[in-house]
């Protein structure tokens, strides 16, 4: 029923949405009405930065069927924040309000398809957008679902227009206008306009024209940036978007019409020169050559073959996910079409418009996932506090005030003033400065970055799994060997298959036919490995041209045999009347159907006949354990595991191959229609060796990030376990000395319960220990002896046991989980997941192919692609090795250190003018207007503190993560408590001295009984001058002191043109102070003291300078020093001294 007031709905991956609903208000919406006349529009601007509050108070909760508005909210990503967005339009990023409409049926249109439909009714359907998606009310399970869901629908089928809309993908690029006033409606920049009117009130234009004029420089760069970031990616959408198709409709002929009309049913013909797809469409006649690489960032053609239709497989329902293979999305450039005995290449459109997987990406840029960084919930918890600090000066200004019969238009304006001066608000906007020089940074080094609040957070990881395949290892494989098994054991390694294996070897004939290469303008293509393994056998692989492809059947389209100096001359004779198994056997082999490979399964298959024989024969390659489970015991050799183990844990790559011989009933049709092989006879291995790369390793771990290595199960192997562990091992990530424990989980089967076998590493133990846990946790899992030292591994199907039916071990074994293989890449985003959920800083490194969603989940994903699947991850890198991760992580660090540093610098910079505008309202003075000085040491220090490189290797102290922290505030309170002491100390001794008094009197006289423009609010007075002077040296001392270098940063005094702004600043301060010039002291509004005598500056650097500071050392320089000052010495002329020895004294007399 539509009774439901809230329902919940899937929204993405990762989050649900739930759906409040509410009807408008009248007597609401006129209370309403009312307190915003009353509020002069301020009450608006508080709807508007909370729109929950506006839901809730002009509309009533109701069911669906009276709804007129959603309130959407998510029910995983916090904070619940809400926003008010029309109809139809992109919205927030987590929470959404949207107008719920209806589609109205019209009867014109319902009578121009009846020839479609046996009856027509008119109703209504609710529908509402969010983020690009359109969700329709479906009565059957009473829930809004996407419209691509409901294609069974009868409605949704004859209409499927009004329900799919537009085939496009659009990023509207809104106006500069448009982004002005989502820009300039930010509370903090309300808070600085709302700042500047009061500043413009007291009189204080130049200051107010200084923050004016910084803050449009502000918001300019952030249009400027912003729109240049939606052009950007309106003009990659924008290639290719709109392209002209073929459509076969109703059965008809083909038609031709623009890619923007398809909607999902629609069958599509492929053309054969290749196009780029202008929606997501399985393939259900013939075979297209694709390159994915907007999608998955690799650049290796892939076959996409028709959608079987029986079998097995015909029999299951369509998946994306699951058939892959046969699907061509949305976005992929199609190289080339395969078609046969005259039939047209065709695909059945599934998806269009954002609902496709390209749609999918776009809105993934669009609206990434919420930060939810401490650093940005801190600084908001201390602006609160700051707030409470202003609330004290207020409440002690208007009690001043009164007490001083003050005016009350004055006591308004000076208490608002405190209020204005205490809360910065331009403090986040000056915390970010340090993330856009680290963005620059990091562009000259190669690392692109579309969420720069990211870069903080990268100063925070404590950890980064990394993708072995194609991250850790080289892009070049190359064949060591291979290995033949026959009679049950394993011939010598052979380094040359070409020259080494019989021509007519099954060994050689599979790996020359078991593989997805296509030749594209005449050469092969296809995957590097599968490329390695051809080539290595020297057979010439052939493809029928498109003309015989367009006459013949598609029964056998590709053809590969060896060169004609390794086959052997038939000296058979050949009669018309043989039938052609009859013919001599030759050694060409035609590919008859091949079965792709699949992740789940592990292999690949293909089904083959050699000219002249009478039966088929089956090729299968895969992981080598998967092989050998599906062979004959008798042909697996006995040691085949221990071969095994020892190529894989030298870090070799291993695959297994395998055949097996149909049966001769079979006939080409049927093949057509079989499922995959489970019955081989014989299995082969071949081995490949990997480079790893280590050094990198050393410095993340010097720099205290724990790694992680994660191995993707995405080609015709997977990565083995000792593989992986012996790369972890190469690169650093295990020590020699340290144990890898390996977990095996089994889910339940039989009546038994889910079991975990734990079994230690081979280089530790020459008897493995291995023990089992059913269905309960154990904590003895390793020896007490070193027990730190010892590694969890295990594989994407152990994990996922593990996470089912052991949840309470899953927490235990991340903690010491290093190498986990063969992932699938939902896999490697919930083991992300998962580490996140142990409060770890997660970085993730892979090479944007089937790891985007790792790299979009984690807090810092790092792309080693520059293709365009590669923009879904938050950085991606122009060098395709991992040496971008110690150097993102350092710039991390630098940019979080620069936001704190210019945190404290700009709360103690408030809380200095604080003190000295509440000491100065005590006697009823006021700051000058002209005095623009702090304002320009604040932007010029916070300009160039910045400045500061990060530091040059990374250290094992990681930069503290919260800005409510014990040694941050007691930094923080303890500069407060110095300002304060010297300030007030220097105001007292000011009010007590003589000259200073009986001005201040004389100006108090003048500025409330005379109408001196010069000095109407007592701004020229001894206190005033004073408390400038002892500020701005306070704002200088503090930008030094918080300047923070080592280990995060260069040091200060690198920063040169922070170094050259505090010098001169300091210069100037002292000239002024010193000597007074008074051009300067007029602008400034500074007085000068009257009583020179009292000018305890100059006296102390007569001292200093202009006098000995110590006595002599010397006996006889003391001597000199008091002959010098004794006026008696030397003995005047024509004198006498006497000896009076009863007096103890000397005489001396002139005659």
């Amino acid at each position: 029923s539509h009774d439901m007031i809230h329902i919940t709905i899937h929204w993405s991956q990762y989050d649900n949405i739930m759906i409040y609903c509410d009807t408008p208000c009248r007597w609401k919406m006129a209370l309403m009405g009312l307190g915003v006349l009353c509020t002069g529009g301020l009450l608006l601007l508080l709807l508007y930065w909370l729109p929950e509050w506006s839901v809730k108070s002009t509309c009533t909760r109701c069911a669906v069927r009276d709804a007129r508005i959603l309130l959407l909210r998510s029910t995983v990503i916090p904070p619940p924040l809400l926003s008010v967005v029309p109809l139809l339009q992109a919205v927030s990023d987590r929470h959404t309000v949207l107008d719920l409409s209806l589609i109205e049926r019209l009867c014109e249109f319902c009578c121009s398809i009846s020839a479609y439909t046996p009856f027509i009714f008119l109703c209504q359907i609710p529908y509402f957008s969010h983020h690009c998606m359109q969700y329709f009310w479906n009565d059957t399970v009473q829930n809004f679902e996407s419209c691509y869901l409901l294609l069974t629908a009868h409605l949704v089928y004859v209409n499927r227009k009004l329900f799919f809309g537009i085939n496009e993908i659009t990023v509207k690029v809104p106006s500069l206008f448009k982004l002005l006033i989502k820009e300039v409606l930010n509370p903090f920049y309300v808070f600085q306009l709302f700042s500047v009117i009061l500043w413009s009130a007291d009189e204080y234009y130049y200051y107010a024209a200084a923050i004016v004029f910084m803050s449009v420089i502000s918001i300019a760069i952030s249009l400027y940036t912003i729109k240049k970031q939606y052009v950007m990616l309106h003009d990659m959408v924008a290639d290719h978007s709109i392209v002209r198709v073929s459509v076969c409709r109703a059965g008809k002929e083909t038609e031709d019409i623009m890619s923007t009309d398809l909607v999902p049913g629609d069958v599509i013909v492929i053309p054969a020169n290749g196009t780029i797809m202008p929606c997501d469409a399985v393939v259900i006649n013939g075979t297209c050559i694709v390159n994915e690489s907007m999608l998955t960032g690799e650049s290796v053609p892939v076959t996409k073959t028709s959608l079987p239709t029986s079998g097995a497989e015909g029999l299951t329902t369509y998946s994306t996910e699951e058939h892959k293979r046969h699907t061509l999305f949305c976005g992929t450039h199609v190289i080339q079409t395969r078609f046969y005995t005259g039939e047209l290449v065709k695909a059945l459109v599934v998806r269009t418009g954002f609902n496709t997987e390209k749609g999918q990406l776009v809105r993934t840029i669009l609206y990434p996932k919420p930060t939810d960084f401490k650093l940005y919930r801190d600084a908001y918890l201390f602006l609160l506090c700051l707030v409470g600090v202003a609330a004290v000066g207020f409440i002690y200004t208007i009690v001043l005030s009164i007490m001083n019969q003050v005016p009350a238009k004055t006591i308004v304006i000076e208490s608002l003033d405190i209020i204005t001066i205490t809360v910065p608000p331009a403090l986040p906007a000056a915390m970010t400065a340090g993330i856009v020089y680290a963005q620059r940074r990091l562009k000259r080094a190669g690392i692109f970055c579309i969420s720069p609040q990211r870069i903080n957070i990268c100063g925070q990881l404590n950890l980064v799994c990394f993708d072995k395949t194609g991250t850790l290892t080289e892009d070049g494989l190359d064949l060591w060997a291979v290995q033949r098994a026959e009679n049950a054991s394993f011939s010598q390694p052979e380094h040359d298959p070409y020259k080494d294996c019989p021509v007519e070897s099954p060994f050689l004939a599979c790996m020359a036919t078991c593989h997805s290469l296509t030749k594209i303008n005449g050469e092969l293509s296809g995957d590097p490995l599968d490329l390695k393994m051809f080539n290595a056998t020297g057979w010439i692989l052939e493809e029928a041209t498109e003309e015989e492809t367009s006459l013949h059947n598609p029964l056998m389209p590709t053809v590969v045999r060896p060169p004609k100096n390794l086959v052997p001359e038939v000296t058979a004779t050949v009669d018309e009347g043989m039938e052609l198994y009859e013919l001599p056997p030759t050694y060409e082999l035609g590919i008859v159907r091949q079965f792709p490979f699949s992740s789940a399964l592990q292999r690949m298959s293909v089904v083959t006949r050699r000219l002249g024989e009478k039966h088929m024969e089956a090729y299968l390659k895969g992981a080598p354990e998967v092989v050998a489970s599906l062979c004959k015991s008798s042909t697996v050799p006995v040691n085949f595991t221990e071969v095994l183990e020892g190529y894989t844990s030298h870090g070799f790559r291993v695959i297994g191959l395998a055949n097996c011989q149909l049966e001769t009933k079979l006939t080409w049709h049927k093949v057509q229609t079989l499922n995959r092989f489970s019955n081989n006879e014989h299995t082969f291995l071949t081995k490949m060796w990997n480079k790893n790369r280590t050094d990198l390793f050393q410095k993340l771990q010097r720099g205290a990030v724990q790694t992680c290595l994660d191995t993707l199960n995405d080609d015709g192997t997977g990565d083995n376990m000792l593989t992986a562990i012996s790369v972890a091992r190469d690169c650093g990530m295990i020590d020699p000395q340290e144990r890898v424990i390996i977990a095996e989980a089994q889910a339940p089967r039989g009546g038994q319960a889910a079991k975990i076998y734990w079994h230690y590493g081979r280089w530790f133990c020459s008897v493995s220990p291995h023990f089992e846990v059913a269905d309960m946790a154990s904590d003895t899992v390793v020896d007490y002896e070193q027990r730190d030292q010892y590694h969890f591994s295990m594989n994407g199907k152990s994990l996922a046991v593990i996470t089912e039916h052991f949840p309470e071990l899953v927490p235990k074994l991340v903690l010491h989980g290093t190498v986990f293989a063969r992932m699938s890449p939902d896999q490697k985003t919930q083991l992300v997941e998962i580490l996140q959920s142990v409060d770890y800083y997660v970085g993730m490194c892979g090479d944007g192919a089937n790891d985007c969603g790792a790299l979009k989940r984690a807090h810092s994903g790092i792309s080693l692609s520059e293709l365009e699947a590669s923009v879904a991850s938050p950085f991606t890198s122009t060098t395709p090795n991992i040496s971008c991760v110690p150097s993102l992580i350092r710039e991390g660090r630098a940019a979080l250190i620069t936001s704190f540093c210019v945190f404290k610098f700009m709360a103690l910079y408030s809380i200095i003018q604080y003190i000295s505008v509440t000491l100065l309202y005590s006697v009823s003075s006021l700051i000058s207007f002209f005095n623009i000085m702090p304002v320009q040491i604040k932007f010029l220090l916070i300009v160039f503190i910045v400045l500061n490189p990060a530091w040059k290797e990374l250290v094992a102290q990681r930069p503290p993560s919260s800005l409510i922290s014990g040694p941050l505030l007691f930094s923080v309170l303890a500069q407060i408590l110095v300002a304060l002491s010297f300030q007030a100390l220097s105001f007292v001794w000011v009010r007590y001295q003589s000259c200073a008094c009986n001005t201040t009197r004389a100006g108090f006289t003048i500025s409330h009984n005379e109408t001196l423009h010069i000095d109407h609010k007592n701004i020229k007075n001894y206190e005033n001058t004073t408390l400038f002077f002892i500020s701005s040296f306070q704002y200088l001392v503090v930008a030094i002191i918080f300047s923070k270098g080592k280990p995060f940063r260069q040091p200060s005094y690198k920063n040169w043109l922070f170094v050259i702004s505090c010098i001169s600043l300091y210069l100037f301060l002292l000239i002024i102070l010193l000597v007074p010039v008074p051009a300067i002291d007029r602008f400034l509004e500074v007085g000068n003291a009257p009583c020179y005598n009292d000018r305890w500056g100059s006296r102390f650097l007569s001292w200093l300078f202009c006098q000995e500071r110590r006595a002599p050392r010397a006996r006889y320089m003391h001597l000199a020093q008091e002959l010098l000052d004794d006026p008696n010495w030397p003995p005047k002329p024509q004198s006498c001294t006497y000896d009076q020895a009863s007096l103890g004294v000397f005489q001396t007399s002139t005659s």
